[in-house]
């Protein structure tokens, strides 16, 4: 006789996933990927952040967007949008950027790039993503001082 009943909706799963695994399926659009085993966002740079953590082993997954100004010189303010994905000690990392004097469209385009592979990303701490309105008054201006990215 076979039983009938479904497995608890809390049971463990075990998946092997590689970093190439979710640059593959996540990142495939963004600017620049890459891996570490730290965050590169400086918190002084972030202007705007949402983060989902699995609060049972404190993986998580943010979407951060952070400005700055290169050190070479060049008084470019870049708009940076990176998706992080913390997995034990392994962070996993897809950019979207451009100036912040690039037009809305290439703005909108990082966007939603970035909102989308957030979305996607959180399905690995267990969470889901609704998404929302934004009203913009007026386009981004540079920031009066400049950043500096180190």
């Amino acid at each position: 006789m076979q039983d009938d009943q479904e497995p608890d909706w809390d049971s463990p799963l075990s998946l092997s996933l590689t970093p190439a695994m979710l640059i593959h399926s996540l990142f495939m659009q963004a600017q620049q990927v890459h891996t570490g085993e730290q965050s590169c966002v400086s918190d002084e740079l972030v202007v705007n952040q949402v983060l989902a953590v699995d609060e049972r082993n404190g993986n998580r997954v943010r979407l951060v967007e952070q400005e700055y100004a290169e050190d070479d010189g060049d008084d470019t303010v870049w708009h940076d949008w990176a998706v992080e994905i913390l997995i034990g000690a392994i962070w996993v990392t897809g950019h979207w950027h451009q100036p912040v004097t690039a037009s809305p469209v290439d703005w909108e385009w990082c966007d939603k790039q970035a909102q989308a592979a957030f979305s996607r990303a959180c399905v690995l701490v267990g969470k889901q993503v609704r998404p929302g309105l934004v009203v913009v008054d007026e386009l981004p201006a540079p920031s009066p001082t400049s950043p500096r990215r180190h």
